[in-house]
Parts: C-alpha cells; structure tokens; sequence
C-alpha cells in the first residue's frame, strides 16, 4: 500500500484499476487537492494497493503517515479500469 500523489485529473475515481509501476493496483481512497486555492492544477491524493491489501486497508489496519509517497502525472497514469466503467 502506498500513497500516490497525482497531478491533474486522470478521470479516477475510488475503486478504479490503474497500471503503476507495472502492476494494477485498486484505488482504495482519493482526496482532492487544490480545487479553490491552488496549485494551478488540481491533485489527487490516493491511496493505492493491490487487492490482496483491501482488507488492511478497509480494517485501517495501517498507518497512514508511514505509507511511501510516490507522486506521477496525471498524463502518465496509465488507468485500467475508472469507477463505474463496465467496458473493461
């Protein structure tokens, strides 16, 4: 499980699929940044893994300031399956 901090809007949504760092991992939790003060583009704080870790993360058992950071663009983010699309 890490935190992924992504710069612009991919179009993602809680319970989406997207390929990071060759894998798919579920977008578990998404905060929106910046919509009323700035950056100049919003950001999207998330919380990804894959679904074996759902459980831990639905259990809160982890601890949020200890996950890794890794932060992407949102052009670069290859997404898999956004929230409520049923054609993949």
């Amino acid at each position: 499980m890490k935190r992924l901090i992504v710069s612009g809007d991919p179009g993602v949504r809680k319970d989406a699929v997207i390929e990071y760092e060759g894998e798919e991992q579920a977008v578990f939790q998404i905060n929106r940044q910046g919509d009323w003060h700035g950056p100049e583009e919003v950001q999207l704080w998330c919380i990804i893994g894959t679904e074996s870790e759902r459980e831990d993360f639905e259990k809160r058992n982890y601890v949020p300031h200890w996950l890794d950071v890794d932060r992407i663009e949102a052009e670069a983010l290859d997404v898999v399956k956004a929230k409520g699309d049923l054609s993949v």
